[in-house]
């Protein structure tokens, strides 16, 4: 029967999709691609319902599992278990109806295995009569009270071992959408004007960062489809500024997908710019992320050049022209963005830290020689793991006789400065940003 536009899917059906995306993070997969496949089905309605489950389903999945493991004498196999999840995390919610999330678990369980109802039924309804003694039961596990894998809060609690609580206060919060406006196109006070017209709340957090008090969707923004304004965390827009461009340079901008830091080099100076990544669905991710923004814009002396190509293989891409700037966006733990992305601390693993550090050293490595005499090379993470950034960067200069590193220092909206290097997530009206890290590097003459 056909869908009338606008109707949902049953509650069931909407719970049923989350489990499935769920199952397939728990199996290894990255939650956006999961719900991308889960939700093809679904009404278009159902979408961020589904969407929004998920997510706060994994925000808690620490406590889920544990509640679980208390509710089951055998774990059903997933998707079950995912559904379970998906469940209690609804009926964690305060003012949750809580007769029909419990009704919808048990159909959506009948439609995985018609053979589950009774047994979901079963582990709800006890949730909901043992609900205060499961909590305190589960209190006792800090992968449940912390919703951090034990090992990520083992680093977390060595690396800031005063700040540790407060990190992962924020890491549990959702991030406000956050705003780069293209001052290619406009200026901070006329869009902020534009919002105040629109009765959007903001604030501005940087140079040329604005947060948003209530998330929405993208294309309902003033300007967004004319490239006036990209989504980019204020502590992503440091690279630009920090590369401290002049127009006529040639800038690397290596591991640059999805385009977001490409964008904002562009939108500073005219420069001949490459954009690399490895894989090309990414690259296209980049080429249209540059098509809203209208880069290069008319009358820029600038140009970009995007490839397909492995940073640490330059032999198959390089044209032998060294660069004044090189960025290094390099891949990492994401230990600093799960605010944004809370799949990736159930995604990664402990031992592959030691795999990306590796990663991230050959990328130093390989690239080093590319840079002019005088140039200057930015190496960022999206990790507040000192083993991901400041370990990496001391023993290259260490190795490298010819690297000098440069001290560096922001000015905040609020005109206090502060040392950057390896900073972690905050949430405040002055200070709002995701984790990470900023090594800057010249070559010596």
């Amino acid at each position: 029967m056909p869908v009338a536009p606008g109707a949902r899917a049953s509650l069931a059906d909407e719970m049923q999709a989350a489990a499935h995306a769920l199952a397939a993070l728990v199996a290894g997969r990255r939650l956006p691609d999961a719900l991308q496949q889960h939700t093809t089905g679904l009404a278009g309605a159902s979408r961020a319902p589904v969407r929004d489950m998920a997510y706060q389903a994994v925000r808690r999945l620490g406590r889920l599992q544990a509640l679980s493991a208390q509710l089951n004498r055998t774990p059903p196999a997933q998707p079950l278990l995912s559904l379970q999840w998906i469940a209690l995390s609804q009926l964690l919610e305060p003012l949750r109806a809580e007769a029909i999330v419990v009704d919808q678990a048990v159909a959506a369980a009948r439609a995985i295995n018609a053979h589950a109802a009774g047994f979901f039924n079963a582990t709800l309804r006890r949730f909901l009569r043992e609900r205060d003694a499961l909590m305190r039961a589960t209190d006792t596990d800090p992968q449940a009270l912390y919703d951090h894998p034990s090992w990520w809060l083992t680093m977390l609690q060595q690396a800031w071992p005063q700040q540790w609580p407060q990190i992962v206060e924020v890491d549990n919060r959702q991030a406000p959408l956050v705003l780069r406006v293209n001052r290619r196109r406009t200026d901070m006070a006329r869009y902020m004007q534009r919002l105040r017209d629109a009765s959007i709340g903001a604030r501005v957090v940087g140079p040329s960062a604005i947060a948003l008090e209530q998330a929405m969707a993208v294309d309902a923004l003033p300007g967004f489809a004319q490239g006036e304004v990209s989504v980019q965390d204020a502590g992503a827009q440091l690279a630009a500024p920090l590369l401290d461009l002049a127009d006529g340079q040639r800038v690397l901008d290596a591991c640059a997908a999805p385009g977001g830091k490409t964008c904002h080099l562009l939108e500073s100076a005219d420069i001949e710019l490459l954009a690399l990544d490895v894989d090309a669905a990414r690259c296209q991710r980049i080429e249209d992320n540059l098509a809203r923004s209208g880069l290069p814009a008319p009358g820029m002396q600038g140009s970009v050049t995007v490839r397909v190509g492995d940073a640490a293989q330059p032999d198959d891409w390089w044209d032998g022209r060294p660069f004044d700037r090189i960025l290094i966006d390099a891949p990492c733990s994401a230990s600093g963005i799960v605010r944004r992305h809370p799949d990736a601390r159930w995604l990664r693993r402990r031992g592959d830290i030691a795999t990306l550090v590796q990663q991230q050293s050959r990328l130093l490595t390989r690239l080093w020689p590319l840079l002019k005499p005088g140039g200057k090379l930015l190496f960022v993470t999206c990790s507040i793991f000192p083993s991901e950034g400041e370990a990496v960067i001391e023993a290259f200069v260490g190795q490298q006789n010819d690297a000098i590193r440069h001290p560096l220092e922001w000015v905040w909206p609020d005109g206090s400065r502060e040392a950057l290097g390896t900073l972690p997530p905050r949430s405040q009206p002055d200070r709002e940003h995701d984790g990470f890290f900023y090594g800057l590097l010249s070559r010596r003459p």
